[in-house]
């Protein structure tokens, strides 16, 4: 008999997943403790979960999975074959569909003649910031930026000027980092820069005085001034997503943390693997945080997760934590478990980040 991790282990499926799939009455355990309910399976059933968690990959319906399952273990191959012809049948439907969906998205775009890689700005933008701020706004959204080749858009930090305020943004789909900051000498309409990482981190490194920073776009090219000092470099010739239309989140339930402690508990508490076929990067630490009645946050076991728990990625609400730089920070939870989590500061409404949910139905 395998125990329930033994065969997470081998068959490629979850803990979390294991469960779902007994409760489901798709891969019941031959046996479950009657004193602490945990489940053994029969040697013969890891070929079932490895059945199991192709079909899962491939994206079969629950209902096709327990005929799958049941004409496997009956060796009634005639049946698997046909669900599976059908199944793929679907997806080369859906695929071509979403082709000619794509297709019709791609002809409005150019159409509205707004393309994701937009050609050569010309606007002019002269800012005069307090180091120290801007420094502090970089810290706080750096960790944020994205790297995958296939949306170099995200690939840098947004600086969004209007009025007489600044708002550095970063995102990489699944993690977003504002910051906001006041800014003198900018007269003109909202201008929108996408500034590369590497630049990034070339202006944080010139930021280290007391003297006042002057941040200049010109065409297509950055400049950063402190002192006697300068970074310079070319802008990214790609549009950011509109970040506004993002952090517009339905009010949640707000809880304020102790850092520290919140930190000591991620590191130290359980965690769970991130499921195969869920977004974002793989080989992740999963958390499933959850809020009591006396309005404290507990990191739970897998085991104890329920509706109103929350999986989030452990290594980036760590460095929302460290990129906060504060000992306590609001942690607002949104109405639903699919919805993101954002973490403010108690004093600077202006930053703050936001965490894509990590699913725990499965």
């Amino acid at each position: 008999m395998r125990s329930i991790g033994e065969m997470a282990r081998d068959s490629g499926l979850g803990v979390s997943a294991l469960r779902f799939y007994d409760r489901a009455g798709v891969l019941v355990p031959a046996r479950v403790d009657p004193a602490s309910g945990y489940r053994w399976y029969a040697p013969e059933q890891l070929d079932e979960a490895r059945v199991l968690a192709r079909l899962r990959r491939a994206g079969m319906p629950l209902a096709d999975i327990r005929l799958v399952l049941a004409g496997w273990s009956g060796a009634d191959a005639d049946l698997v074959r046909r669900l599976l012809r059908a199944h793929l049948r679907r997806l080369e439907l859906g695929l071509a569909e979403a082709r000619s969906e794509f297709s019709t998205l791609r002809a409005l775009l150019d159409h509205r003649e707004n393309p994701m890689t937009a050609s050569p700005r010309t606007g002019t933008v002269r800012l005069s910031l307090a180091s120290s701020e801007l420094a502090g706004a970089l810290d706080a959204v750096r960790f944020a930026v994205g790297n995958d080749p296939e949306l170099p858009m995200l690939g840098g930090v947004l600086f969004d000027v209007e009025d007489d305020a600044l708002h550095v943004v970063a995102t990489d789909r699944y993690r977003m980092a504002v910051a906001r900051m006041t800014a003198a000498g900018h007269g003109g309409p909202r201008e929108q820069v996408v500034v590369p990482a590497r630049l990034v981190d070339a202006m944080r490194a010139l930021l280290e005085g007391d003297e006042p920073a002057r941040f200049a776009v010109e065409a297509d090219r950055v400049t950063l001034e402190a002192g006697e000092r300068q970074v310079s470099g070319q802008r990214l010739a790609h549009d950011f997503p509109d970040y506004r239309r993002l952090v517009r989140l339905p009010a949640g339930q707000r809880v304020v943390v102790d850092v520290p402690a919140l930190r000591e508990a991620l590191e130290t508490g359980p965690v769970r693997a991130a499921e195969a076929g869920e977004p974002g990067p793989s080989a992740r630490d999963v958390s499933v945080l959850a809020t009591t009645d006396d309005r404290t946050v507990t990191v739970r076991g897998d085991g104890d997760a329920d509706g109103d728990s929350v999986g989030v990625d452990r290594g980036f609400l760590l460095d929302a934590l460290a990129a906060a730089d504060r000992d306590r920070l609001v942690l607002e939870f949104g109405a639903a478990p699919t919805a993101p989590l954002a973490i403010r500061r108690t004093d600077d409404a202006g930053t703050f980040s936001l965490l894509m949910p990590v699913r725990l139905d499965h």
